[in-house]
C-alpha cells in the first residue's frame, strides 16, 4: 500500500477518523490492527515473521530486567541473533552463496535461491535491536505491555522505510500523549503534501533520466552522460527517500507522534562528514551509537578511529544491499570520512569557502552513487572511468529536468538560510491557503507518471 495511492488515502482517512472517535484506551488496539493490516496488504504471510521478532524482543527485554549476570547477556544475544539471523537469511543468503560458489567454481553460473525480501525488514530489525540494547544498557525501561511494544515496532508510518525511531522517542509521545495542535495539524498536512511533490513530481521525473542511462551505460559513452545520469540518480534518491520520510513524519504527527528529522538539505553539505549529519540522519545516528561507539569510537588512537569509521561505513553499505557494489559504496564513504578527519577534523566549514566545498562534496557523493545505482561492478567501473576521461557526449537531463534541479536548489537555499517553508506554516491563513492550492496545482500538473512507482528504499 504505497503512500502515493488513493488506497492509502482512504486507509489513512478511515484510521484517523476512528482514532479520534474511539475512547483513548481503544486507540492503541486500533493503531496496532491498522499497522498489521497495512503490512499484510503487501504480503500477508510475512506478518508471522514480524510478530515472531516482536515476541522474541519483547520477552528478551523483560528477561534482561528480571535477571542478572550472564542471563541478561544471553537474552540480549538471543534477541540480536534472531534479528540479524533473519535479516541475514532473507537479505544476504543469495549474496553469500553466490560469492562462495564463485570462489570455488569461478565462472560457473549460479541459480539464486527463491527468497522474497520481507518489506521493511532492514528498518524494523534495527529499531528492535536498538530497543533491546538500550534496555540492556539501562537507558530504556522495558515495555511491559505486549501491545504497546508491538505498536512501537509495527506503527505503519515508519514501518517500511523509516525513519528509524528509537523507543525513547516513540514512548515519550505514547505515554504522554496529547492531541496535535492546530499548528501541528497544518505542519503534518504540509509535510505530507511536500513529500508527495518530492516523490511524484521530482523523484519520478529524475528517475526517468537515471533509468535511461543506467539501463545500459555502455550505450551512452562519455563524461557528460556519466555525470548527468549519476546526478539524475542522486536527485532521484534524495527526493524519493526524503519524500517518503516527509510523508511518514506528517502522518505520524496527525496521530500526535513527533518523529525525528531524517534529512536536512544534505546536498548543501561542505564535506562528506557533514553530509552524513544531514542524510538519513536516523540511520547515521544508529550506526554511530550501536556500531562506531560499540567498536570503541575515537577513544583508542587515530589508527583505531579510522578502522572503526571504515568498519561502520562498510556495514552501513552492506545494510543497504547485498552486493559488492554496496560494500564498495560503504568503503568509499568510510575512506573519504577518514581522509577528511586527517585533513581538517570534524568541524563545519563556514563563510564563502563553503561554496566550492559544497560543489566538491556534491561531486564526491555522486561518484559514490555510481556504485549504489549500477547493476554490476563492471558497469560501475565503466561509469566512473567515463566521468574522468573527458567531457564528451550529451546530457541525459532534459531542459525541464535541469530547470527543476535549479528550482530545487533555490528552494533548498531559501530554507537553509531563511527557513522559508517553516515560516510559511505560521503565515496568515490566506497565504497558507494560496500556497496549498499552488502545491496541489503543481502536483496535478507535473506528476511525472500515471503509475504509482515504488519508493527506492522499499528494496532495502
Amino acid at each position: 500500500m504505497l503512500f502515493t495511492t488513493l488506497q492509502f488515502a482512504v486507509f489513512l482517512s478511515v484510521v484517523l477518523s476512528l482514532f479520534y472517535l474511539l475512547p483513548k484506551p481503544a486507540r492503541r488496539y486500533l493503531l496496532l490492527a491498522s499497522s498489521l493490516f497495512f503490512y499484510m496488504a503487501w504480503n500477508p504471510k510475512f506478518v508471522v515473521l514480524i510478530l515472531g521478532l516482536i515476541t522474541i524482543d519483547y520477552f528478551a527485554a523483560l528477561w534482561i530486567i528480571h535477571r542478572h549476570g550472564w542471563h541478561r547477556k544471553m537474552a540480549l544475544l538471543v534477541s540480536v541473533a534472531a534479528n540479524i539471523g533473519l535479516l541475514g537469511w532473507f537479505k544476504y543468503a543469495n549474496f553469500l552463496r553466490e560469492t562462495w560458489l564463485n570462489l570455488l567454481h569461478p565462472g560457473m553460473p549460479v541459480v539464486p535461491l527463491n527468497i522474497i525480501l520481507p518489506l521493511g525488514i532492514s528498518f524494523h530489525t534495527f529499531q528492535s535491536i536498538s530497543y533491546v540494547i538500550d534496555v540492556y544498557r539501562g537507558e530504556q525501561p522495558a515495555i511491559t505491555s505486549y501491545v504497546d511494544y508491538a505498536l512501537f515496532v509495527a506503527f505503519f508510518p515508519q514501518l517500511v522505510a523509516g525513519p528509524i525511531v528509537r523507543a525513547r522517542e516513540f514512548f515519550l509521545d505514547y505515554f504522554n500523549w496529547t492531541p496535535p495542535t492546530a499548528a501541528e495539524w497544518r505542519h503534518g498536512c504540509s509535510m505530507i503534501l511536500t513529500g508527495l511533490i518530492k516523490k511524484l513530481v521530482f523523484a519520478d521525473q529524475f528517475a526517468s533520466a537515471a533509468d535511461r542511462y543506467f539501463v545500459n551505460p555502455q550505450a551512452m559513452p562519455g563524461g557528460i552522460p556519466a555525470w548527468t545520469g549519476t546526478i539524475a540518480f542522486g536527485l532521484q534518491i534524495f527526493f524519493d527517500f526524503s519524500g517518503y520520510t516527509d510523508i511518514a513524519i506528517g502522518v505520524a504527527l496527525l496521530f500526535g507522534f513527533h518523529f525525528p528529522e531524517n534529512f536536512r538539505r544534505p546536498y548543501l553539505s561542505a564535506s562528506v562528514t557533514e553530509f552524513w549529519r544531514r542524510w538519513h540522519m536516523t540511520l547515521s545516528g544508529w550506526l554511530r551509537d550501536y556500531i562506531y561507539i560499540g567498536l570503541g569510537g575515537n577513544k583508542h588512537g587515530a589508527v583505531r578511529t579510522y578502522a572503526n569509521l571504515m568498519a561502520t561505513m562498510l556495514l552501513g553499505g552492506l545494510w543497504h544491499g547485498a552486493s559488492w557494489n554496496f560494500v564498495i559504496w560503504g568503503g568509499y564513504h568510510g575512506a573519504v570520512l577518514a581522509v577528511e578527519r586527517v585533513v581538517w577534523g570534524r568541524g563545519v566549514r563556514k563563510g564563502w569557502i563553503r561554496v566550492p566545498l559544497v560543489a566538491l562534496t556534491f561531486l564526491v557523493v555522486n561518484v559514490g552513487w555510481v556504485f549504489f545505482r549500477a547493476k554490476t561492478l563492471a558497469a560501475s567501473l565503466f561509469v566512473v572511468e567515463s566521468m574522468f576521461t573527458g567531457l564528451d557526449g550529451a546530457t541525459v537531463l532534459t531542459p525541464v529536468q535541469l530547470c527543476m534541479a535549479g528550482g530545487a536548489l533555490a528552494v533548498a537555499l531559501a530554507e537553509e538560510y531563511s527557513r522559508l517553508l517553516t515560516k510559511l506554516t505560521h503565515a496568515p491563513a490566506w497565504i497558507r491557503t494560496l500556497a496549498a492550492v499552488l502545491a496541489l496545482f503543481v502536483l496535478e500538473l507535473f506528476t511525472a507518471s500515471d503509475q504509482s512507482l515504488p519508493f527506492v528504499y522499499f528494496q532495502f
